[in-house]
């Protein structure tokens, strides 16, 4: 049975589930991609080769503009392949509907974004809670997810606040609760540190780490901090929309 198959029969994440033997979560080659400005076309990734395997621990660096974003995107799913070709769990991303690649979205990653993404009008916990309801689960098992994973980054205590009513570094927390409780295969964070002082941003870190370690969930990050790309397994630096 392919991973899509088993998707289509089951309708639930675990699609993806794929034999012992087959430990490829992402394969990607001679990808490119660029933005329109204008009448322009900017490159951002030039001719992209990588392999990710399921629990790896990827750290990307480099400078500002170098293409990091993009290629999380890409991974992401949230960005559409332009030239080239990103396979996710051995299935072609350039094949799968709209549908299915939401599907993908909602159950097997979990995003931590730069800008938060949080909704202003809902208070921290809902905030978490918001994408498990797209999930179906019930409201007993939703509650307990997001307990766990507020506890986790240490903010339970501020469940009931709104972001205007939180620091930079606890809306960044709230974001990084909100990928925990999707229980996902793959986090897909950019900056996750960016906001945080060094004590409570290696905390987040060890967070992610055990749950690497320990649950075998796909780490793929884009970070600055030295601090950070310690604790990947790889590090894969990007210059110019290209792996150095």
């Amino acid at each position: 049975m392919d991973a899509r198959t088993n998707h289509r029969n089951h309708g639930g994440p675990g699609w993806i589930a794929m034999s012992e033997s087959d430990r490829s979560l992402y394969r990607v080659r001679d990808t490119h991609f660029s933005y329109k400005m204008g009448a322009l076309r900017v490159p951002a990734l030039n001719g992209i080769v990588l392999d990710i395997e399921r629990g790896d621990f990827v750290c990307f660096s480099g400078p500002s503009g170098s293409g990091k974003s993009t290629l999380l995107n890409l991974l992401g799913l949230i960005e559409p392949v332009q030239e080239g070709s990103v396979d996710f769990a051995s299935v072609s991303v350039q094949s799968l509907s709209e549908r299915e690649r939401n599907h993908i979205r909602r159950y097997c990653i979990g995003f931590v974004f730069q800008t938060f993404e949080l909704f202003p009008v809902l208070s921290a916990d809902d905030n978490v809670e918001y994408f498990l309801t797209r999930q179906s689960l019930p409201p007993a098992a939703r509650r307990e997810r997001v307990r766990a994973a507020l506890d986790m980054v240490g903010l339970w205590a501020h469940r009931h606040k709104r972001p205007s009513e939180m620091s930079g570094g606890q809306r960044q927390r709230v974001a990084v609760a909100r990928a925990l409780a999707k229980h996902p295969e793959v986090i897909i964070a950019d900056e996750p540190t960016a906001n945080l002082d060094q004590d409570t941003g290696r905390g987040i870190m060890k967070v992610l780490s055990r749950l690497n370690l320990e649950h075998g969930v796909t780490l793929i990050i884009a970070s600055h901090d030295p601090m950070v790309q310690g604790f990947a397994r790889r590090r894969i630096r990007l210059v110019d929309g290209r792996i150095c």
